[in-house]
């Protein structure tokens, strides 16, 4: 099949097309169009596209296949063209791309790209994407019928400057997103009569897993708040939001994998200062991988949790990250290392082993938490926090211990300023 803007001329109509520099570059879309539509699609290069969605036998197009691939990023423009003229016509839009940068697929489908496949296409996405697509709005639900107990019941005000509280695993396994997800919890529990508002954001984009230890449901409007956060404003931020027991709000890492990179520092920056303006802490679940947007993480945080252990891992993570960030000349000194699975109470030769560890790698070691032992793993698989499950273990204990300093920490210096 070659790219041109001749159609097959089968009499069953066209339903679907493929839009690309060259269709037999992505043969394996090919395949997936023909299993799933049969003969009833066509093919049309970038130069054909925006003439032939202007002609009449376009009315019965359903969506079209737009497939690109890093050669194709220099007539963005184009493309970004033939997604509006698309759109104008209730025309949806799948991107399938190949090495294709983070920001030019953040712009098509800010443009109006439905749905993003990667290519290769991995097994029956493209069927997927395509039912996703067509798949009828659900009708609208009254507002008095509505009874999901995670849709956030409060309004963007504006009016709160939230403390930012970052948490970090210097290595896989520290216990960073068990100790992040029950600091939001502790901090949310603070005072019953006024509770602090609190939202945890989870920023692992690829295996963020804060849902999961509080049994939430990941929704679609994540993806779409994070691909732009140019046009989000108070509502639109809250309304992505997901609620535990109406205490807690938490951002979810999106349904799907998507690259770290999609997001840019200045998406991070908006993320972070919407939170800050409608709560009064924000804890920050980070990915251990550093990238572009670490940055301005880091700069907005009050205090940057580095979560470390006893191990070798962490111990040279914890230097590699130190010479990083003296050598740009950013602020080392917000980090707070926490090490979890510290040694007990009348573990002298423990306790000596963690002042080595501290004086060797020329950093203050700041809290100890406990070795709560497999009640956390499996209290975590229950979904619920800490405090809920299991309120008598000693790592809930400290957990709720730091946040009742943080907080008291954050009081007085409000009444003092």
């Amino acid at each position: 099949m070659s790219s041109t803007a001749v159609l097959k001329t089968e009499a069953q109509p066209i339903r679907a097309c493929t839009v690309s520099r060259d269709v037999q570059i992505f043969d394996l879309l090919i395949e997936d169009m023909e299993a799933t539509l049969g003969e009833s699609w066509g093919d049309l290069g970038f130069g054909d596209a925006l003439a032939f969605l202007e002609q009449p036998e376009a009315e019965s197009l359903q969506f079209i296949c737009i497939a690109l691939d890093e050669q194709d990023e220099a007539d963005l423009g184009l493309i970004v063209d033939i997604i509006a003229a698309a759109r104008a016509r209730g025309i949806k839009v799948i991107i399938v791309a190949e090495d294709v940068s983070p920001a030019s697929l953040h712009q098509l489908l800010r443009e109006g790209g439905n749905e993003f496949v990667p290519y290769p296409l991995p097994e029956n996405e493209l069927a997927q994407a395509i039912d996703r697509v067509l798949a009828p709005p659900a009708a609208p639900v009254p507002a008095a019928a509505t009874s999901d107990p995670h849709r956030p019941s409060i309004r963007a005000e504006g009016d709160r400057n939230g403390v930012v509280l970052p948490v970090h695993g210097m290595a896989g396994g520290t216990g960073a997103t068990t100790f992040a997800v029950n600091l939001a919890w502790e901090l949310a529990c603070l005072d019953p009569k006024s509770p602090p508002r609190v939202c945890l954001l989870d920023l692992d984009l690829q295996f963020g897993s804060a849902s999961t230890y509080l049994d939430l449901p990941r929704r679609e409007a994540v993806f779409e708040l994070l691909s732009d956060t140019e046009s989000m404003d108070g509502d639109s931020f809250i309304q992505a939001l997901m609620t535990y027991q109406d205490k807690l709000h938490v951002l979810t890492a999106p349904t799907e994998m998507i690259p770290l990179d999609l997001l840019s520092s200045d998406d991070v920056r908006r993320l972070i200062n919407e939170a800050r303006a409608n709560f009064d802490y924000i804890v920050i679940d980070m990915p251990t991988t550093m990238v572009e947007w670490s940055q301005a993480v880091l700069e907005a945080a009050h205090v940057y949790f580095a979560m470390i252990e006893m191990d070798m891992r962490s111990a040279q993570n914890t230097l590699r990250i130190k010479r990083a960030l003296k050598a740009e000349d950013l602020p080392f000194d917000k980090l707070r290392f926490i090490l979890n699975r510290g040694p007990r109470f009348t573990d002298l030769n423990g306790k000596s082993r963690v002042r080595r560890l501290a004086d060797s790698l020329g950093i203050s070691i700041e809290v100890q938490l406990p070795d709560g032992g497999r009640a956390v793993a499996q209290n975590a698989d229950h979904g619920i926090p800490m405090g809920e499950g299991i309120p008598k273990n000693p790592l809930r204990k400290e957990i709720a211990k730091l946040a009742a300093q943080v907080h008291d920490v954050n009081q007085s210096e409000a009444r003092g300023g």
